[in-house]
């Protein structure tokens, strides 16, 4: 039997990686994502279908990628799609549902209290069974699946480190930049500090800085693993590496007023993160130097044992 596993790249296919460790799913699996420097470098070694870019609430990129993805669809062998989103679940889940494939949509963890237009759109379709990584969002079609963060523990450093290593990362987005929070950060940082600065498609302009709109994951995971600050905006992705990393990051939410993400999502996330004494969150304009040294009094560890996760097909009792 082969699993087709579906994301856009970005956090997506970052929750889908992570998932994929504790999803009960027998034989190695097929990867369908776009290929990026991400994407390439976190699935080295894998079996990969990759598609064209999907973005966000683009029909034509949408049903360009349908037809591209048919043929694999229409495999023999292929009895199970699993998805976190976004539009090119769009593109997917609806072909392998149609000819009979168990379908399973798992909403982003950045949705706490209502589904994304992907998520929304896919719960309509008869068959395709829906799960959610937040339990206030666990009512109707959509089953509480479990939560990422309940998976990483915050301990106390004996004191402030010495900032001389930084890593900021604003994710893939090709559509909204940033650059509010690069000019607060610029001025923040130590002079002599290390930055890797990952800035998507941020107007970098005038700021000095060597920014790189993208990096391969696993660069970006061992200088996360470096660095004694890791600044970020509060996608669910960059946050998971974060944490994975072992560092206790400063989540800065992206805000729709400026035209920096397309609904104010990451605001959610964030407050989230916080709450649970996972990151240090702030709006871009508030950021100070002391929160980057608080940055670096925590550490983050992964609980020992993950337990599997089980996706049931039959419709709850």
């Amino acid at each position: 039997m082969t699993t087709l596993l579906v994301a856009n790249d970005g956090g997506h296919i970052m929750q889908l990686h992570t998932l994929r460790r504790r999803l009960e799913i027998d034989g190695d699996p097929i990867w369908v994502t776009p290929r990026t420097p991400q994407t390439e470098s976190l699935l080295a070694g894998e079996e990969v279908f990759w598609t064209d870019p999907c973005p966000t609430r683009d029909v034509r990129a949408i049903v360009h990628n349908a037809r591209l993805t048919r043929p694999l669809v229409r495999r023999a062998d292929v009895r199970l799609a699993v998805s976190t989103g976004a539009a090119l679940a769009l593109a997917v889940l609806p072909q392998t549902r149609l000819r009979g494939i168990q379908t399973v949509y798992i909403e982003s963890a950045t949705r706490l209290d209502s589904p994304s237009l992907s998520g929304s759109l896919l719960a309509r379709i008869p068959g395709i069974d829906t799960y959610c990584q937040s339990r206030a969002m666990a009512t109707g079609k959509w089953r509480y699946l479990a939560s990422p963060w309940d998976l990483y523990v915050t301990h106390d450093v004996a004191s402030p480190q010495a900032i001389s290593k930084v890593v900021v990362s604003l994710g893939t987005s090709d559509r909204y930049g940033f650059r509010r929070l690069l000019e607060r950060l610029v001025p923040l940082i130590p002079p002599d500090a290390t930055v890797l600065w990952q800035t998507g498609s941020t107007d970098c302009t005038g700021l000095e800085i060597a920014a790189r709109p993208s990096v391969p994951a696993a660069e970006l995971q061992d200088a996360m693993r470096e660095a004694d600050v890791v600044v970020a905006h509060a996608g669910t992705g960059v946050a998971l590496a974060a944490l994975e990393a072992g560092k206790y990051p400063v989540l800065v939410p992206r805000r729709a007023a400026y035209g920096e993400h397309v609904d104010d999502h990451q605001t959610g996330i964030a407050r989230e993160l916080g709450g649970r004494g996972l990151a240090v969150v702030r709006q871009a304009d508030e950021i100070s130097e002391d929160d980057l040294i608080a940055a670096t009094t925590k550490r983050v560890e992964r609980v020992p044992e993950s337990p599997a996760l089980r996706i049931r097909t039959s419709p709850p009792a």
